[in-house]
């Protein structure tokens, strides 16, 4: 995916409305609308600030849920990013069995590691639902 993509998949991660926006000068640039702050060029969001992109880092650690595992069982299971350098790790914990390493990206740039380990970890996360 593209990052236009990618923004895309956070923007609906987070629940933000998305829409297209023709300004008159060609194709149509899609926007995410957010409540109080007007609209804003989805390809200025999540890839380019960290403004934007520590909520989502934020929502992955408030996932708080309960899976149904072997039958009936159920097991709960939250989430954790560490960020370090230029290395991202994302971390799946529950309350039945150790904590196990399911993102880890290494790459150039802080912001850029993070935000390629979000997408991972979204993609990965909108499978199991």
């Amino acid at each position: 995916m593209n990052t236009q993509e990618n923004n895309k998949l956070i923007a609906e991660f987070m629940g933000h409305k998305l829409g297209l926006d023709g300004d008159g000068m060609g194709e149509p640039q899609c926007r995410i609308f957010e409540k109080g702050l007007g609209t804003k060029r989805i390809e200025d969001t999540y890839s380019k600030s960290w403004d934007w992109l520590m909520p989502v880092v934020d929502k992955i650690e408030s996932i708080d849920e309960e899976l149904e595992v072997f039958g009936g069982n159920f097991i709960k299971v939250s989430y954790s990013v560490q960020i370090e350098n230029t290395s991202v790790t994302i971390w799946k914990h529950s309350d039945r069995f150790d904590s196990k390493r399911i993102i880890e990206v290494n790459g150039e740039s802080k912001r850029r590691t993070t935000y390629n380990a979000v997408v991972e970890f979204i993609n990965q996360y909108n499978k199991t639902k």
